[in-house]
C-alpha cells in the first residue's frame, strides 16, 4: 500500500513517496523518524498561522525555549530575522532559508535554517514547519580551507618570486645556454627538495641537520659520513628553509667540485649556536668549514654562487654573511635572526 502522501505525488503535488509495508503502522514510523531527528541533531518546530507552537522535536539550545515564540536564547537581532523569514513564508507560501551565527562561549555557532509553509488541502498556509540544523563544524572547516589556500598562495608567490630570482641571477653568470641549464636545473631540484621538507611538516619547516644532509645527499654518497654537525639543531621556517637549502646547495656543489667532498675521505662541519646579532637580539650563528686542499676554487671571480651566498640569502633572511676563502680552507658564516627558526 501507499501514504496518503504517495497518492499526493500522484495528483501532482510533489510530495515525496513513502512506501509501508502492510505491517507498518504510522506510530511506527513516527517513532523511526523521531530516531532519525535525534541521531541526525535536527530540530523541527511546527505552528499555526498566529506563530503559536503546535508541537516541536529535538529541540536544544539556542532554540529552547519555554515562550510562546519558540525563539529560544537567540539574540533578538537573530530572532527577529527568523520571525520576519516565518512571516514572508506565511504570506507567499515560498520557502525561505537563512544561516544563522550565534554567539557562544568558545566562538559562534552555526546553523542552516528551513522555513516551509504547510498547506492545507485546499492550497491555503495552514501553518510553518522550521527545520535547524547546526553547520559549526562544516563552517570552522570552510573557514580553515580558506585560510589554507590563502596561505598556499601567499607561499606560492614567494617561491615563484624566488625561483625568477634564481633564473635571473643564474642567467647572468652563465656562460652558454646550457651551462645555464645545467645550473638552473640544480638550483630548482635544491628548492624542491627543501619544499618537500616543509610540506611534509604541515608548513612548519624542516630540521636543520635534515635540510642539510638532504641537500648534501644530493652529491656526495654518504652524508651521514661526510658532514659532521655540531650545536643546536634548530627548526627553521619555511622561508629560512628555502634560502638555508639553496645556500647549502651552492656550498655543496663547489665542494664536490673543488673541496672537501671531491675527496674520498673529505669532509664537511657544519656548526649552528645560538648568538645574539649585532642589534642585541637573539640569532642563529651557522658556519660551514671545510678543508679545500689547495685547490683553485676561483674565490677572486665573482659568479651567482658566491652571490647567493654573501647576499641573496642573508638578505632574504634579514640577516648577515661571510665567506673566507684562503688556500686550504673555506669557510662560510649565516647569521639568522629571530622569527626565522625555533629551538623547541
Amino acid at each position: 500500500m501507499r501514504s496518503k502522501a504517495a497518492n499526493m505525488s500522484n495528483s501532482g503535488q510533489g510530495e515525496e513517496v513513502i512506501a509501508l509495508h502492510p505491517a507498518e503502522s504510522g506510530m511506527q514510523l513516527g517513532r523511526a523518524l523521531l530516531h532519525a531527528l535525534h541521531n541526525a541533531g535536527i530540530s523541527v518546530l511546527y505552528q499555526d498561522r498566529e506563530m503559536k507552537t503546535i508541537w516541536a522535536r529535538n529541540m536544544r539550545a539556542p532554540w529552547a525555549s519555554d515562550t510562546p515564540d519558540s525563539n529560544g536564547i537567540l539574540p533578538p537581532a537573530q530572532a527577529e530575522r527568523i520571525g520576519a523569514a516565518k512571516r514572508s513564508v506565511i504570506a507567499s507560501g515560498n520557502p525561505e532559508r537563512l544561516e544563522l551565527g550565534v554567539p557562544a562561549e568558545d566562538g559562534v555557532r552555526w546553523f542552516q535554517v528551513w522555513i516551509d509553509a504547510d498547506h492545507s488541502d485546499g492550497g491555503e498556509v495552514q501553518g510553518v514547519v522550521t527545520t535547524m540544523v547546526e553547520t559549526t563544524e562544516q563552517k570552522r572547516r570552510e573557514q580553515t580551507l580558506k585560510t589554507l589556500l590563502r596561505e598556499v598562495s601567499h607561499r606560492s608567490k614567494n617561491l615563484l618570486a624566488i625561483i625568477q630570482s634564481i633564473a635571473s641571477q643564474t642567467s647572468r653568470y652563465s656562460g652558454t645556454s646550457g651551462d645555464f641549464l645545467t645550473r638552473f636545473r640544480g638550483r630548482l631540484q635544491s628548492l624542491a627538495a627543501s619544499q618537500d621538507l616543509v610540506t611534509s611538516s604541515n608548513w612548519r619547516g624542516a630540521e636543520l641537520h635534515e635540510l642539510v644532509s638532504g641537500q648534501v645527499g644530493r652529491y656526495a654518497a654518504d652524508p651521514r659520513r661526510c658532514v659532521r654537525f655540531e650545536g643546536a639543531n634548530p627548526y627553521l621556517n619555511p622561508n629560512a628553509a628555502l634560502h638555508v637549502g639553496l645556500a647549502m646547495h651552492e656550498l655543496a656543489v663547489n665542494s664536490v667540485s673543488y673541496g672537501a667532498l671531491s675527496r674520498p675521505n673529505g669532509h664537511v662541519k657544519v656548526t649552528a649556536r645560538l648568538t645574539t646579532a649585532a642589534d642585541g637580539e637573539p640569532a642563529l650563528s651557522l658556519i660551514w668549514v671545510e678543508a679545500i686542499g689547495g685547490r683553485e676554487v676561483g674565490h677572486n671571480e665573482k659568479r651567482f654562487g658566491s652571490v647567493a651566498l654573501e647576499r641573496v640569502v642573508p638578505t632574504s633572511l634579514n640577516g648577515t654573511a661571510t665567506l673566507e676563502i684562503t688556500e686550504d680552507r673555506l669557510e662560510y658564516g649565516l647569521v639568522i635572526p629571530k622569527g626565522n627558526f625555533e629551538t623547541d
